[in-house]
């Protein structure tokens, strides 16, 4: 190759990357004006407050529920704390807040069965992942939700 075809050749190359960048920088503009949609994962009994508090977190962070859209699963031994009996008042009042919100919350159908608990024996706002907590998380990804387990 001589001299001139290599010139040639970074000229075409870089006026293709010129060409190309104002559609990068398009696409990139574009998915950053659409709506968030976020799946938090909790399984872990000891982790129930953090992860409330991340979810609150992130909804302050984003001026709110109408800027994102967040589902919480919990199965597991997490499930417990959110038995309408020997829930904690706090946790109780925090998770209204979110079902008002509209966040989804999701119990895992797997985990009710094993702890024998009903939806209408859990804190209000829940509906039942029938199929399971880590199959209604795959169709949240599938769905174009990122995932979270804090």
């Amino acid at each position: 190759m001589n001299r001139r075809s290599m010139l040639w050749a970074a000229i075409s190359s870089f006026g293709a990357a010129v060409a190309a960048a104002p559609r990068a920088n398009a696409v990139t503009l574009e998915a950053a004006r659409e709506k968030l949609k976020v799946v938090y994962h909790l399984s872990d009994l000891d982790r129930v407050n953090f992860v409330i508090g991340n979810i609150e977190n992130h909804l302050d962070g984003v001026g709110g529920p109408g800027n994102v859209t967040i589902a919480l699963v919990v199965h597991g031994p997490a499930l417990r704390a959110f038995h309408s009996a020997s829930a904690n008042p706090d946790l109780a009042s925090r998770l209204g807040q979110f079902a008002r919100a509209r966040l989804e919350l999701t119990a895992c159908g797997n985990t009710m069965r094993s702890q024998n608990v009903a939806l209408k024996d859990l804190l209000p706002g829940f509906i039942s992942a029938d199929k399971g907590g880590v199959v209604r998380i795959a169709e949240l990804q599938s769905q174009g939700y990122l995932y979270l387990r804090p």
